[in-house]
């Protein structure tokens, strides 16, 4: 049974398919500005390279950075709907607090504060008020918004509130696309409702992307089961992601880290993925990424839902040099480094022409750039290890000498130690995003707060494991594959009754069927 592993990047669309453990073709190809026409140009090429047949892929993954391109660029942002189960508490500090302005205006949100809401033991706040839904619903209908977000306190505590408030905003708009905080994030109300917020604004291109993906694989004779890749290096059902296209924000530079760690046979390291704009740096616990543990910024927009810990620095192969070549970038040439470049026939000074220069890069006319000071040159490419070796610092949390994995199509930029730092680079590294995509698992996780006067923390535990264990089977995962990641325990000493916060992540194989 093979894999389709599909990678869509700023500047590059990578594909590649494996057979069990086993690299069976890679392809590089460039991203086009309609995106699916590069996605199928990739499929097609990369499934005749393997020399299979499209009924013979089991399953297919696809990574994007189409929907944190959106956020970044307010791009494509539908108008919201904010109801907010609170009321009589929270009135002071209302939804969209501390947003960049420019962000507010892109998502056009209306934000209302009604009835409802959980003490943090799971006791009723307030009841929620029928009449008040029924009325924000039929404004939020008569403003032409059908993408809504309902937001509970402590609604990861319980989530039944929310429920009964979407079947009342149903009744209303019977086509609403409707987020539920308690989806989304975790324990936070501010930061779970900013994150619910930009999914719901996300809510039309998230529909419509997933649709032209699913069509274009079918247009190509794809009639494998589709899947996405989410923050966590793991994935999601295709209907999944078009209803929560926010948990993909990140899955680019995830893929790759993941991809890392399969193709070196390392489980603890710091990767490095140099794109065609960016390079990103990771560290991988335990195979896979180590998780932010604060809240992240998104946009601009503070949130809490699972992301990896990456730094990112303008620096890729189509970052833009300055004409005294000392000047490197943010700016970049992105998906027209095949145009733009010196060494394609164009006329900017970018990252590759440098390393092809060097000497350590081998693309396209090296007499366009046989007129560069090699002094220069040299200086430059200095320059670039230089960022990369600081952004590696950055990241380190402890003296240990752990091994760099570099990897990404960028790569070329990167040939001596960082700091004294082992530098690995491993096969197909110019392909590990999509190889990262294609030997994605499935993963769940639960994070409750439990009384532990009422029962053992051993107990609590194994409650909390069998509710992620149930998640993850349910999202296709075989369960004789599934194994326990992370068990997180926290007293809540400020609490009363003995509060205990306990996180727990289960991930597993997909469960393939012939």
């Amino acid at each position: 049974m093979y894999r389709l592993g599909i990678d869509v990047g700023g500047t590059n669309t990578d594909a590649v398919v494996m057979q069990g453990r086993q690299v069976v073709h890679a392809v590089k190809t460039s991203t086009t500005a309609d995106v699916m026409t590069g996605v199928l140009r990739a499929l097609q090429q990369v499934l005749s390279g393997a020399g299979i047949e499209q009924w013979r892929l089991g399953a297919v993954m696809l990574g994007t950075t189409h929907f944190v391109n959106a956020l970044v660029e307010r791009r494509h942002l539908a108008p919201v709907g904010v109801i907010r189960l609170a009321l009589p508490a929270t009135s002071a500090i209302p939804p969209l607090s501390g947003w960049p302005e420019d962000m507010r205006q892109a998502v056009r949100a209306i934000s209302r504060l009604v009835n409802g809401g959980y003490e943090f033991d799971g006791r009723e706040l307030s009841p929620v008020s029928a009449d008040e839904i029924l009325e924000v619903a039929t404004e939020f209908a008569a403003a032409g918004i059908s993408n809504v977000v309902i937001s509970g306190v402590f609604s990861a505590i319980n989530d039944a509130q929310e429920f009964i408030a979407a079947d009342l905003v149903k009744s209303v708009i019977p086509l609403a696309r409707i987020t539920l905080s308690s989806q989304i994030g975790r324990m936070g109300l501010l930061e779970r409702e900013n994150a619910s917020i930009l999914n719901a604004a996300l809510g039309d291109l998230g529909a419509s992307t997933v649709a032209a993906f699913s069509t274009a694989l079918r247009e190509a004779g794809v009639v494998a089961p589709f899947f996405l890749t989410q923050n966590d290096g793991t994935l999601m059902s295709a209907e999944k992601a078009a209803r929560f296209p926010i948990l993909t924000v990140s899955s680019g530079p995830t893929n790759s880290m993941r991809g890392a760690a399969f193709l070196s046979g390392c489980k603890d390291a710091i990767v490095v993925d140099i794109g065609g704009t960016t390079s990103d740096v990771g560290i991988l616990v335990n195979g896979f990424p180590r998780q932010a543990g604060v809240a992240v910024d998104v946009g601009g927009v503070r949130t809490n839902f699972r992301m990896p810990d990456v730094l990112s620095i303008g620096l890729g192969g189509g970052t833009i040099i300055g004409d005294d070549l000392r000047t490197i970038g943010p700016q970049s040439v992105g998906y027209r480094l095949g145009a733009e470049a010196l060494v394609f026939g164009g006329k900017t000074l970018t990252a590759s022409d440098i390393a092809v220069a060097a000497g350590v890069a081998d693309m396209g006319d090296p007499q366009a750039v046989a007129h560069l000071d090699q002094v220069a040159v040299a200086t430059c490419m200095a320059l670039m290890q230089r960022k990369v070796a600081d952004a590696v610092e950055r990241m380190r949390t402890s003296a240990d000498v752990l091994p760099v994995i570099v990897v990404g199509g960028g790569s070329v930029l990167v040939k001596d130690s960082l700091g004294g730092l082992p530098i690995v680079i491993p096969p197909h590294f110019g392909a590990a995003n999509a190889v990262g995509a294609a030997m994605a698992q499935i993963s769940a996780e639960v994070d409750r707060l439990i009384v532990l006067s009422a029962t053992s923390r051993e107990d609590a535990i194994a409650l909390v494991r069998a509710e992620a264990w149930e998640q993850a089977k349910a999202a296709g995962a075989d369960s004789e594959t599934l194994t326990v990641v992370d068990v997180e325990v926290m007293p809540l000493s400020y609490l009363a009754g003995n509060q205990t916060r306990i996180k727990v992540r289960v991930v597993g194989d997909l469960k393939l069927t012939s």
